[in-house]
């Protein structure tokens, strides 16, 4: 006879490890699973009849831009609303901790909040702030490589010198002390791209001895896509370091269909590295704009602009009519702004997302106004319209790739499968209703199907609204396993 605080009865069970699926009972007890099986003499305070419908572990976004919405934010319902119960931030070498605003707010780390919200000069101090506003999700967290290089440089144009690079690595194994899963680079960024590939390595090496792991935007996603992911696997390599490939793509007209050799590239790394990826389910990106990726051949959308805000949701091509401009011109005096880039082919978005290494990460971008829509329907639309709709991959594979997976690649212990001791993070969702409904016209809308979630055996959300119970903590960083 169990006794149990929840008991969730005939749930068509995915653990997250990719096997099939189980029908089977699931009993909660405090913030961990208690038992898994057949339980018909157990006893709860609540039962909830899944009647058949899927119960995962909740999804970990293994890629997003939350450093400070969790803190701003905290009821997180762009993620809640999705069954995402673990958020990893501090991705593409901006982080909102450890910083220290001297030198004004360079971008790209303007995507994550004002000037004033970045308040945490150390790490310690941003983990105080996570656990003070009690998030609705848990929260792990990278350090970034452009928020260390803007602590100690005067300029970003430029290779970081000797001591500014060891300013940075004590920085940084100060943050690994206190719980840092790592460090993440963003070279793509002007503010990181003038740093050469031995001035990555040097902080890349201090992660080896505490088990943390490397994470980059590459300092190219178009034309030079692989020798960019070459000097990635290089440096983790020779650094024997993990590494993750933020949002792997194949950027721009000229560069669609060489996911094959991208891919390629990636697996015959594996013999000798470990290396993962995670990729969103969109053939759109969205950053702040840059000149460098104005191209008349795709559309431009605008999400913001600082001097002209009142041309957020319009093309770039109507803004520089409208203007009498050239697209580069109009772009330029609309910076500083925000874009979503219609540059990937949808064939390499597919061939990307269905590869046994690749996770899903939503990048999504909350402090945008006018958001890509992948901040309210990245996990939703992996499950309805690329699993069922498109039978990409199968639905245990799909969960897997958002749970046991990401659990297993940044070392989160004791989550990302449904077993017994493990935390509560679980999600009920209906496999035949289950799909995204924020658009590019209209992103902020949440998802369809997803009946109840659980964030350390806390009752989050069900009926299609935030319960109330925010129960998120923060994830200091275990021990990163080896992949099969």
């Amino acid at each position: 006879m169990i006794r149990c605080d929840t008991l969730i009865r005939d749930a068509t069970v995915m653990d997250g490890s990719g096997g099939g699926p189980v029908r089977a009972d699931v009993a909660i007890a405090g913030e961990h699973i208690q038992a898994v099986g057949q339980l018909e003499d157990s006893s709860a305070a609540r039962v909830v009849e899944a009647r058949g419908q899927v119960l995962a572990p909740g999804f970990i976004d293994a890629h997003t831009h939350d450093d400070l919405a969790v803190i701003r934010a905290p009821e997180m319902l762009p993620k809640l609303s999705q069954g995402v119960t673990t958020v990893i931030v501090g991705n593409c070498g901006i982080s909102a901790a450890p910083v220290r605003l001297t030198h004004g707010l360079p971008d790209p780390m303007n995507l994550l909040g004002e000037p004033e919200a970045f308040r945490y000069p150390t790490f310690a101090s941003y983990i105080d702030a996570v656990e003070g506003a009690r998030p609705s999700v848990n929260v792990a967290a990278l350090v970034g490589h452009t928020s260390l290089r803007n602590n100690q440089m005067d300029s970003l144009a430029r290779a970081a010198n000797a001591p500014e690079i060891d300013a940075m690595g004590i920085e940084l194994k100060q943050a690994l002390c206190e719980g840092a899963l790592g460090l993440s680079t963003g070279l793509a960024y002007l503010s990181a791209y003038s740093a050469p590939t031995e001035e990555v390595a040097a902080l890349v090496e201090l992660l080896a001895e505490e088990g943390a792991i490397y994470a980059t935007h590459l300092r190219n996603e178009s034309d030079s896509v692989v020798p960019a992911l070459q000097e990635a696997l290089g440096v983790a390599r020779r650094c024997k370091v993990p590494l993750v490939v933020s949002h792997l793509k194949c950027a721009g007209i000229n560069n669609w269909g060489h996911s094959g050799e991208l891919l390629q590239t990636l697996e015959e790394s594996t013999a000798r590295q470990e290396v993962g990826c995670d990729c969103y389910p969109y053939a759109a990106s969205s950053s702040t704009l840059d000149l460098r990726q104005v191209d008349e051949r795709i559309r431009i959308t605008i999400t913001w602009s600082m001097p002209h805000p009142e041309m957020a949701g319009k093309t770039l091509a109507q803004i520089a009519e409208a203007w009498d401009l050239p697209q580069a011109d109009a772009a330029r005096r609309l910076q500083p702004a925000g874009a979503i880039y219609h540059c990937m082919s949808e064939e390499d978005v597919r061939a990307i997302l269905r590869h046994p290494r690749t996770m899903i990460g939503s990048d999504g971008l909350p402090n945008d106004p006018l958001p890509h829509p992948r901040l309210w329907g990245t996990f939703p639309r992996v499950l309805g319209y690329y699993c069922r709709e498109q039978k990409l991959f199968s639905l245990p594979e799909a969960v897997h790739k958002m749970t046991g997976l990401t659990a297993r690649r940044f070392g989160l212990k004791n989550r990302g499968q449904i077993r017994e001791g493990y935390y509560a993070d679980l999600v009920l969702f209906d496999p035949e209703m289950v799909r995204d409904a924020a658009t590019f016209e209209d992103p902020v809308q949440p998802s369809l199907g997803i009946t109840t979630v659980w964030v350390n055996g806390a009752l989050s959300y069900e009926n299609q609204a935030a319960t109330g119970r925010r129960a998120g903590r923060f994830l200091a960083r275990g021990t990163t396993a080896k992949m099969p």
